[in-house]
């Protein structure tokens, strides 16, 4: 039950954040000093390596953003077998990728919850990976069951705060239902991870910093943030970003990400680069950001799964993303993550 303490520290603190989103000149410069030293000071100057494998862009949703939606009839559907994904996985610890993030459109059945456990045994089986999956809304016995099968992480966007705003950008479910399953994975002790997009239509810089303070609320282990992208065979396709002209803010919400967000993995995502190209990741890792996250997604499928146009990377192969990457990251002066890089917020159990 909330306190009327809590409703004010709320306030506070989102007049706080608003104050440092609305940031110029020297104050703005102060703002990106203060995310990286504390990045520093809690999470040390490692860049985590996490490889995507988007192993399948079917999808049950509609979501109006999202250009692999249901309703898009011009996306090629694919989904790649088991055998493809350990294959790919298998060359991860070589590449220095401590972590594979299983991707996939949500609430498919092609790829069944039970084959998808399989899946995750022999990973475990087979390499040192940790594992994180990224496949939407699920229940209880089945994220327990990914659980016992050895995933380490899940990771479940809730896109935003506004529960008016969420139900305009997802016509088949809700916020609520999304937040449950956040709470859902904690209690079952998997390291979760969320995150929302930074400029939906309709977003005000008051649900910014309510975006930015949930994610406080929820204690995440990883938070992942990245701007809206109209993507044209969308309902929003012809919808601005709410920041279009005001770029900066992208960076601004990742800077005041952090210094609320002081010992979770926040990682450089790859829409950045779609924003600002060729720095955009860069530039993200020095405002606060500690993880980077190259697509590993064969060639041959990588071009159908767009969830918004002009994505970075998509005619590379996984080696030359993964040269890339460590090229950026020892540019910067970072060193590269050693391990699987869990949570640093709390103890990991070893499941059985």
């Amino acid at each position: 039950m909330k306190t009327e303490y809590d409703n004010q520290q709320h306030k506070t603190d989102r007049n706080a954040a608003i104050r440092m989103l609305q940031a110029q000149d020297k104050a703005l410069e102060e703002l990106y000093r203060r995310a990286d030293a504390v990045r520093q000071q809690f999470m040390g100057n490692e860049v985590f390596i996490r490889g995507i494998v988007e192993f399948s862009n079917v999808c049950a949703r509609n979501c109006y953003y999202c250009g692999i939606r249901a309703a898009n009839e011009r996306v090629k559907r694919y989904t790649m077998s088991a055998d493809e994904i350990v294959e790919v996985v298998r060359h991860f610890p070589a590449n220095r990728q401590g972590t594979v993030v299983l991707q996939s459109g949500e609430a498919s059945a092609a790829f069944g919850d039970e084959a998808l456990g399989k899946l995750i045994r022999r990973i475990k089986r087979k390499t040192t990976v940790a594992v994180t999956v990224c496949i939407g809304n699920r229940s209880r016995e089945v994220y327990q069951y990914w659980r016992d099968c050895g995933m380490d992480r899940y990771l479940i966007r809730f896109e935003t705060s506004d529960p008016d705003l969420y139900a305009r950008l997802h016509p088949d479910s809700s916020l609520a239902t999304r937040l449950d399953c956040l709470t859902i994975l904690r209690d079952l002790g998997v390291q979760t991870g969320s995150g929302f997009m930074i400029g939906v239509p309709g977003e005000t810089v008051e649900i910014l910093a309510n975006n930015i303070l949930l994610c406080r609320k929820l204690d995440l282990d990883m938070i992942g943030i990245g701007p809206f992208i109209p993507h044209p065979d969308t309902p929003l396709g012809n919808t601005p970003n709410a920041y279009a002209a005001d770029p900066e803010m992208f960076l601004k919400a990742l800077a005041v990400l952090r210094l609320f967000n002081p010992d979770a993995h926040i990682p450089a995502t790859t829409a950045y680069d779609a924003i600002f190209p060729g720095t955009g990741r860069d530039l993200a890792l020095q405002r606060g950001a500690n993880v980077f996250m190259p697509n590993a997604t064969p060639n041959r499928y990588r071009n159908n799964y767009l969830l918004y146009p002009g994505k970075p990377c998509v005619d590379e192969s996984a080696d030359q993303c993964g040269a890339c990457m460590i090229h950026r990251i020892q540019a910067l002066g970072r060193t590269l993550g050693q391990g699987p890089g869990h949570s640093k917020k709390r103890a990991i159990e070893k499941i059985p």
